[in-house]
């Protein structure tokens, strides 16, 4: 007895296990959002190019200190990461930086306070604070 079905589309179902193996060998996952210590070398590299560029900017610091200081509270307030240490040291350094601008740089404290940030930020980003 013959039937006149319409002939039945072919299976998508094979190929999936060919995708799913071909993903899982490729890696499947985005350069935009990386994992694992690359991760977190690059985005510690990206926040310290942004701490260098922040502390680049404003008056010279020899010229105008409390200018200096003024000019890199607010755009290292502004710096975000991840990585709680550095987030800690940024934020020491641009509470420094306030501590001596409020004083108008006539507190050997503060002065002392911006030095120990300076190097705690370099700890993390060599030469950043220099």
């Amino acid at each position: 007895m013959t039937t006149n079905r319409a002939p039945r589309p072919p299976s998508l179902a094979w190929p999936l296990p060919f995708v799913l193996a071909f993903a899982m060998i490729t890696g499947c996952s985005s350069a935009a959002h990386p994992v694992g210590p690359a991760a977190a070398s690059t985005t510690r590299e990206s926040v310290c190019s942004r701490v260098a560029a922040a502390l680049s900017d404003g008056p010279d610091p020899g010229a105008d200190p409390v200018g200096y200081a003024e000019a890199q509270i607010i755009p290292l307030r502004g710096i975000r990461t991840t990585d709680a240490a550095l987030r800690r040291a940024i934020t020491g350094l641009a509470d420094a930086y306030q501590r001596f601008y409020d004083s108008d740089g006539h507190s050997a404290t503060s002065e002392e306070a911006v030095t120990v940030a300076s190097k705690k930020i370099n700890s993390f980003c060599p030469g950043a604070a220099s």
